[in-house]
């Protein structure tokens, strides 16, 4: 099947997408003042030519053009802002364990062993961000150590099913179950009973570890273009893809845009909910504070459907999160509901200073499960991580380089996860999500 996007029409969908970002934007973000040096990347101009051209500049696109560049292919990647601008740049930078869904869960969809295979896929994934960091140098604050944190004892018995399956069905043996003194131990906060530790997940600094392996694929030999925004593009037998001042001809193309897909490719755009998500950072709370909030270093997310995140930052500040938006609109009064939320945590940061406010879009699935698959036999995608993707998007590269190369059986387990349209179609899905997750939230109230 080839895909057609005439660029009338992707500019239009851009632009009123665009008028929908939060305006908590990535320019207000600690992450980008507190940024490492960005690799310099042209405007793309003319027409060239390569083996691969990606589409994207996040973590699943700079992962999949630094394996094919290092494994001699000649790689052009197109990133319509610049690398690590959505969702790679903006998210809470934490590396959590698994899927957004129950392994058991999983197993219903795709049987034993390919839930299995799909199981060692993230815990694979974790150990290929951890190799990148110390290949590459990457300064990235990596740090180890995460807790599911149970708010009411319906939560507690999620912990216990979820550490009985991690430990006894899959044999990982990095978790632990925490009563109240236990969760007290890493967390300074009356609001949890208990929870689930980690040691095997962590966090880190999500702009910096973006620009680091657009460093990396610079190194590689990976033709990068930033404002070089596609708006159109041909997925059949001989591809190619069109931005505004150029074009690039490729063997194979890889869609790499997540949330900022746009309608490049109309029938994927109906299998992914762009979602906003918000954070806040506090002023520097000092080195002594800021370890009596967190005295492991860890980073945590409650247990609740509307969840709360939350960890330290490297110059002691609590970097917390949390606000949602499925209506594509942003709430009135959000940086202080954010406020509000870190004080029901931490109510002692009272008299601390919320330096900044940022949010930007993650994708997600109908069924939360990453979508991996081909628009045709020379176009493949990756999208959809569902809260996920600091580990998982660079399996996505990965695979995704392997199938171009020809080697496609590991790529093949992530297109057998099925996946459906969302309901309602373009005009009504989104306030169907809207009522849906209202449910939910009313849920979390119990």
């Amino acid at each position: 099947m080839v895909f057609r996007v005439f660029a009338i029409d992707h500019d239009q969908r851009e632009s009123l997408k665009l008028r929908r970002m939060p305006k908590a934007s990535y320019l207000n973000s600690w992450y980008a003042a507190s940024a490492a040096p960005r690799p310099d990347h042209p405007i793309l101009e003319g027409e060239l030519a390569c083996d691969v051209c990606v589409v994207g500049g996040g973590y699943t696109g700079l992962t999949a053009a630094l394996e094919l560049a290092e494994r001699g292919l000649d790689v052009i990647l197109l990133e319509a802002e610049r690398c690590g601008w959505g969702a790679s740049g903006r998210n809470g930078g934490q590396i959590i364990t698994g899927y957004n869904k129950p392994m058991a869960t999983i197993e219903s969809w795709v049987g034993k062993d390919d839930a299995r295979h799909l199981w060692d896929f993230g815990e694979e994934a974790k150990a290929q961000l951890a190799e990148r960091v110390e290949r590459h140098a990457i300064a990235c604050d990596l740090t180890w150590g995460f807790a599911y944190a149970a708010l009411k004892p319906r939560h507690m018995q999620d912990v216990t099913a979820l550490e009985r399956e991690m430990r006894d069905d899959y044999g990982y043996d990095k978790v632990r179950r925490l009563d109240r003194a236990g969760i007290r131990d890493h967390v300074r906060s009356d609001a949890y009973i208990g929870g689930l530790l980690d040691e095997g997940s962590g966090h880190l600094h999500p702009l910096n570890y973006a620009l680091g392996l657009a460093r990396a694929a610079d190194a590689a030999g990976v033709r990068v273009f930033e404002n070089s925004r596609v708006i159109a593009l041909d997925s059949g037998s001989a591809p190619w893809v069109s931005t505004g001042r150029g074009r690039v001809r490729a063997r194979h193309l890889i869609l790499a845009g997540n949330a900022y897909l746009g309608g490049l490719a109309p029938g994927l755009a109906r299998t992914i909910m762009p979602v906003a998500t918000y954070l806040i950072a506090t002023e520097p709370l000092g080195e002594a504070r800021a370890k009596a909030l967190l005295p492991t270093n860890i980073a945590v997310s409650d247990m609740n459907f509307a969840l709360n995140y939350f960890r330290r930052s490297a110059d002691h500040r609590l970097l917390f999160g949390g606000g949602v938006s499925y209506s594509g609109l942003d709430a009135p009064g959000l940086k202080q509901a954010m406020r509000l939320k870190m004080l029901g945590v931490y109510p002692e940061l009272r008299d601390a200073r919320v330096d900044y406010f940022w949010g930007g879009q993650v994708a997600i699935t109908m069924n939360r499960m990453p979508h991996l698959g081909r628009l045709s036999p020379t176009t493949l995608f990756a999208h959809g991580y569902s809260g996920h993707g600091v580990a998982l998007a660079g399996m996505a590269g990965r695979v995704m380089a392997e199938a171009v190369r020809g080697t496609a059986e590991r790529f093949d387990v992530f297109a057998r996860v099925p996946h459906m349209h969302f309901p309602g179609g373009r005009r009504f899905r989104t306030p169907a999500l809207v009522l849906a997750m209202l449910w939910f939230r009313l849920r979390d109230l119990l």
